[in-house]
């Protein structure tokens, strides 16, 4: 099993502005994606549908080595 780390952006700024996000959602998103994709800075970003978040689509966007989260928000704008 992987593990997963935490930037410091993420532990102090994303939870701070939202506060119903959950770690262990971000984990399910990377673990099992609908989609995943490369994104500039050499950074990645996973989509994954999360339940309690009313089947809501969640965006997590990781740094290079795919394991360490630095963003995480609802995507309204997600289409398949």
């Amino acid at each position: 099993m992987k593990s997963y780390n935490f930037t410091p952006y993420f532990e102090n700024e994303v939870l701070r502005k939202r506060p119903y996000l959950k770690k262990e959602w971000c984990i399910r998103v990377l673990e099992n994606p609908i989609r995943m994709e490369p994104q500039e800075q050499n950074r990645f970003r996973f989509w994954g549908r999360i339940e309690e978040l009313d089947n809501r689509v969640l965006r997590v966007i990781t740094l290079e080595d795919k394991t360490t989260i630095h963003n995480a928000f609802p995507d309204r704008g997600f289409k398949l």
